[in-house]
């Protein structure tokens, strides 16, 4: 009986780096046949040029570069065998692809055939489907090996039709993105397809951040009796090796290892925040990260991701009171700054709202203060943080959550102003459990700031709950209306008061414009604001009871 030992190149590449991407794998190859002794390395779904890599793919020039990048890595499969995923274009023709690659030679050539299209995917406007299985022999085992790329696994045609082929292995090469509680759909997907086509299968995930996508890792090897053989960290690059036994060269059997603790929901949320916003400051070359801090809880958990994203040196905080702000803001500001070992300079914006007042004395004449006033307080902060962005190169955090951009709960050029919106895609209830996950063995977010009642402070004696419902109430109609997209009725029914319903829902389709005008921010949810959730502006559309 001979072993077969796989590594698992669960890779943090980047969109477009196709000289980079293409010697981090050969890197990958080189350790994995010589101090790992692999037979065979395994990398994810359109490694190559990253995923997703968009437009880019509409570029005929991309293609040239992708061919040259993958002969020079078939010329490294020397004592060692590749699977790896690229875009490929035959003729008029946009494949996503994966080759199996050995002695130098490619032996065979996949096409996804199963192109998503919802959520955050846009395949289709890309790719061609492919209608054809691939199998394979690994390192001269006379054993069907199949190759998927990651929705054929979710597709009960492509597995019926695979299963004819009985194949005694199944490679998924993948780029999953995080959302929150995929990973037990993902791990249900994978458990029952190698019941039901009753071989092991092997699960290789992207790993890191692009733009406002997040991929976890987690690579898998499923037994065909669904239990995890093997599995690799979550959101951290990794070169691991799984093991199988090949009794009587008639099937491979997964060999065991151990498998690291399950991480709790928050836990998940938390550590994607963290990747999702470091990747994005390392790939776009931003040095450091700017804050302003109000002494709420918001920018406490914004500024608490970014220290573990960057290292508090490279975090710096703004706070900006103003005639409304309490003293106990401000020296929870100070307090949680310096908690989190990060410098925090006070810059009031007395000066700058009393100048804009004056200027706009003669406009506003006999008219009453109403929201403009606030909202320029906002935006006398946002642009300080601009300002002060230009001059240093700090990249500005909006400290926005998806309960306010919801609901239009925040002032367009002023909060919402920013390269970045960490909490884009997290509740406000959420943001309370993250931040007691911060505090989880000691205290990072000061307990004050968690337990004081939210307020935008712009306006005397001021609270949010002055204008919206609670928030547990809040959060419940936004993830009934846009993640499970029901309707009016539905929401009713499910105890919510209608006349609150009603309102909340007409301010989240009154508020589309405002986050068109959104910084990015990490989609952790379906339907999450941005990448996955495309409505229209200009809209006539209701949803009646």
């Amino acid at each position: 009986m001979k072993k077969v030992r796989i590594a698992l190149a669960q890779i943090n590449n980047k969109v477009g780096d196709i000289t980079g991407n293409m010697q981090l794998m050969i890197n990958a190859v080189h350790q994995a046949r010589d101090e790992l002794n692999a037979q065979l390395i395994i990398f994810p779904e359109l490694s190559s040029v990253g995923y997703p890599p968009d437009d880019l793919l509409l570029r005929p020039y991309l293609y040239q570069q992708v061919n040259k990048a993958l002969k020079k890595i078939t010329e490294h499969a020397d004592g060692i065998e590749i699977i790896l995923g690229y875009p490929r274009m035959v003729g008029q023709y946009r494949y996503n692809a994966a080759s199996f690659i050995g002695q130098q030679t490619i032996k065979s050539t996949y096409h996804k055939q199963k192109l998503p299209n919802y959520s955050v995917f846009n395949e289709k406007r890309y790719f061609t489907s492919g209608s054809e299985n691939c199998l394979i022999n690994l390192h001269g085992f006379k054993l069907p090996v199949a190759l998927f790329i990651c929705e054929d696994l979710w597709c009960d045609i492509s597995l019926n039709q695979l299963k004819q082929h009985q194949p005694q292995l199944l490679v998924v090469l993948n780029a999953s993105p995080f959302m929150q509680n995929k990973h037990i759909e993902r791990s249900n997907i994978l458990r029952n397809s190698a019941k039901y086509l009753n071989c092991p299968i092997i699960y290789i995930n992207q790993v890191g951040g692009q733009d406002e996508l997040v991929f976890d890792g987690g690579s898998l090897v499923i037994d065909r009796d669904g239990s995890v053989c093997h599995q690799a960290p979550y959101f951290n690059s990794a070169l691991s090796i799984a093991e199988f036994n090949t009794p009587n060269n008639q099937t491979f059997r997964p060999i065991k290892t151990q498998i690291p603790s399950p991480m709790g929901d928050i836990a998940l949320i938390y550590q994607a925040l963290v990747l999702g916003f470091s990747d994005y400051v390392r790939k776009n070359a931003f040095q450091s990260a700017l804050i302003g801090l109000s002494g709420g809880i918001d920018s406490a958990l914004t500024l608490a991701i970014a220290v573990d994203a960057l290292g508090s040196d490279n975090v710096q905080a703004i706070l900006m009171p103003s005639r409304y702000t309490a003293q106990s803001s401000r020296d929870d500001a100070l307090s949680q700054a310096k908690l989190l070992g990060v410098t925090c300079r006070v810059l009031s914006i007395e000066p700058a709202f009393k100048s804009f007042l004056k200027i706009l004395e003669t406009e506003f004449k006999h008219l009453s203060e109403d929201l403009t006033e606030q909202n320029i307080q906002a935006r006398c902060r946002a642009t300080i943080l601009m300002a002060i962005s230009n001059k240093k190169g700090a990249l500005v955090l909006s400290t926005s959550n998806k309960s306010e951009l919801a609901v239009g709960y925040t002032t367009l050029y002023g909060d919402m102003s920013g390269g970045f919106c960490v909490l884009k895609d997290i509740l406000k209830t959420q943001v309370y459990q993250l931040a007691q996950y911060c505090n989880r063995e000691k205290t990072r977010i000061l307990p004050n700031i968690m337990t004081k009642a939210p307020s935008a402070e712009l306006a005397p004696n001021q609270t949010d709950q002055d204008t919206i419902p609670d928030y547990s109430i809040l959060d419940e109609i936004i993830e009934r209306y846009v993640e499970k997209q029901q309707n009016l009725k539905q929401i009713v029914q499910a105890g919510i008061d209608q006349a609150t319903a009603e309102h909340i829902i007409a301010l989240i389709n009154r508020s589309e414009y405002k986050r068109h005008q959104a910084p990015p921010g990490l989609c952790l949810s379906n339907n999450a604001f941005g990448r996955a959730r495309r409505y229209p502006i200009t809209s006539s559309y209701h949803n009646s009871i």
